[in-house]
């Protein structure tokens, strides 16, 4: 494992503002919108359309994430157009899924079952 340069505690402050943003991804709703947007900017209709939400709902979630900061937009004649504009959320996005996914596909069959079973 790499090295740890600074090992001092977060600030309250630091833990308060990184609760906030891992409890916006919590939705596996957002979570999906992030990570469609992770992949390349997108209309507010091709993404509920790739995700697979209706419209509004889409809609309002990338309202709470604007907010928050997590997405920005821009007009693109009557569109807006969604993207993801901090590398550092790109990265925990794609990396925790990515890992996860990976996961899911080492964990043998009747072991998953148990998870899914809440065993």
């Amino acid at each position: 494992m790499g090295e740890i340069v600074d090992c001092a505690d977060p600030s309250e402050g630091v833990l308060t503002e990184a609760a906030a943003v891992f409890g916006l991804l919590a939705s596996p709703a957002r979570l999906h919108i992030v990570w469609a947007l992770s992949q390349g900017e997108s209309d507010v209709t091709r993404l509920a359309d790739r995700v697979g939400g209706a419209l509004p709902a889409v809609s309002q979630h990338l309202a709470k994430l604007k907010l928050a900061g997590l997405v920005r937009s821009r007009r693109e004649g009557r569109r807006q157009i969604y993207y993801v504009d901090d590398p550092d959320i790109v990265t925990v996005v794609r990396v925790t899924v990515g890992q996860l996914t990976a996961r899911s596909h080492q964990v043998p069959a009747p072991v998953r079952r148990l998870r899914e079973a809440g065993v």
